[in-house]
C-alpha cells in the first residue's frame, strides 16, 4: 500500500463481469479528474494464445489435465507483484496488452492472441487501476493484496458466472458446449485453489444473484439480465460505511447482514458510484497532500 501512489484492484474470473465495473471506475476517473494507468490482467499471461495451447497439450501428456490460466505457473505473477511495488513507490511501472480481437489488433498492429510490446506508463499517474483474475492473489510466492489500496471482488453466483462464459464463448468465440465444459473443469482446481481465497482478502465484494432459474447454466437461452437479479455487496470492514444513507439512495434496497447491503441488479452501477467514489477521493486526498507536504520540504 502507498500513500502517495494508490492502487485499485478488480479481481474476477473471466465472465464475471469485472470489465463492466471497470467501466464504472473509468465514468468515476473521468469526472473527478484523476489521472489512472490501467493494467489489464491478461497482459500478465506468461504464454500467448498458440504457446499456452501447446503447453496444455504438454501438459496433459504429464497428466495434469488442470492446466489453466487461473494458476500461478501460467501467469507473470511474481512481474505483475513488481509492478504494483515499483508503483507504490515510484509512481512508474511498465504494462503491455493482450490483443483480443481484430479491433484490438487494429489498435496495437498485432495478431489476436500475442502480446503488444511493454511500456511505462504516464509519469503524470495519479492512481493504478489493475482488473484481472489475480489482483488480490496471496500464495507461496506472491502476495498482491498487500500491495492495493482498495480491492474489489467482481464475484457472480457460480451458475450465473458459467451462463456468461457460456454465452461468450459460443456466440463470440464459436466454441461447443463440450469444448466450455472441458474448459471449465480444467480450471476447477486452479479457481478453487486461486481464485475463490481472493475474495477473503477483497474490501468490497459486489455479488450478483439471479431471481431467475439458472439451475442448468448449460440449457440456459438467455443471460438473467440486471432486473432479473440482485447483488450483494459485502464490506470487509464495514465501520464508517453510510448504511441508512445507502439504503434511502438506493430504492429497495436492504441490509442482510451487519456489513452487508442488497440492492437491485439494476441499481449495481448508482450504488458502486454511491459506495466507491468518497473511497476514491479519499484515497486521492491523502495521495495530493502527501505529495505537497514532500514539494515543500
Amino acid at each position: 500500500m502507498s500513500v502517495k501512489h494508490p492502487i485499485i484492484s478488480v479481481t474476477g474470473s473471466s465472465g464475471a463481469g469485472t470489465t463492466s465495473v471497470k467501466r464504472t471506475f473509468e465514468r468515476i476517473f473521468r469526472r473527478e479528474a484523476i489521472k489512472a494507468a490501467y493494467i489489464e490482467g491478461d497482459a500478465f499471461h506468461r504464454y500467448d494464445r498458440v504457446e499456452m495451447k501447446q503447453v496444455m497439450q504438454d501438459e496433459a501428456k504429464k497428466g495434469n489435465n488442470h492446466f489453466s490460466h487461473f494458476g500461478p505457473e501460467a501467469n507473470l505473477l511474481e512481474e505483475l507483484e513488481a509492478v504494483f511495488k515499483k508503483f507504490g513507490k515510484k509512481g512508474t511501472a511498465r504494462t503491455r496488452h493482450y490483443v483480443h480481437d481484430e479491433e484490438e489488433e487494429q489498435r496495437y498492429g498485432r495478431p489476436p492472441g500475442t502480446f503488444s510490446e511493454w511500456e511505462e506508463i504516464d509519469t503524470e499517474t495519479e492512481l493504478l487501476f489493475y482488473e484481472g483474475l489475480h489482483g488480490a492473489v496471496v500464495t507461496d510466492e506472491v502476495n498482491l493484496a498487500q500491495h492495493c489500496d482498495l480491492k474489489i471482488g467482481v464475484v457472480p453466483v457460480v451458475n450465473l458466472e458459467w451462463i456468461q462464459k457460456i454465452h461468450r464463448d459460443q456466440m463470440d468465440r464459436g466454441y461447443s458446449h463440450k469444448a466450455i465444459k472441458d474448459t471449465i473443469l480444467r480450471r476447477m482446481p486452479d479457481y478453487l485453489d486461486y481464485i475463490c481465497p481472493q475474495f477473503s482478502q477483497t474490501d468490497i465484494n459486489f455479488q450478483r444473484v439471479p431471481t431467475v432459474d439458472t439451475s442448468n447454466a448449460f440449457i440456459a437461452r438467455w443471460i438473467p439480465t440486471p432486473d432479473e437479479s440482485m447483488v450483494v455487496i459485502r464490506f470487509a470492514n464495514p465501520r464508517g460505511i453510510d448504511f441508512p444513507y445507502l439504503t434511502s439512495m438506493i430504492r429497495n434496497s436492504y441490509m442482510s447482514r451487519a456489513n452487508s447491503i442488497v440492492v437491485p441488479g439494476g441499481k449495481l452501477d448508482l450504488a458502486m458510484q454511491l459506495i466507491l467514489t468518497p473511497m476514491i477521493l479519499q484515497l486521492m486526498d491523502r495521495s495530493r497532500r502527501a505529495k505537497r507536504s514532500r514539494k515543500g520540504k
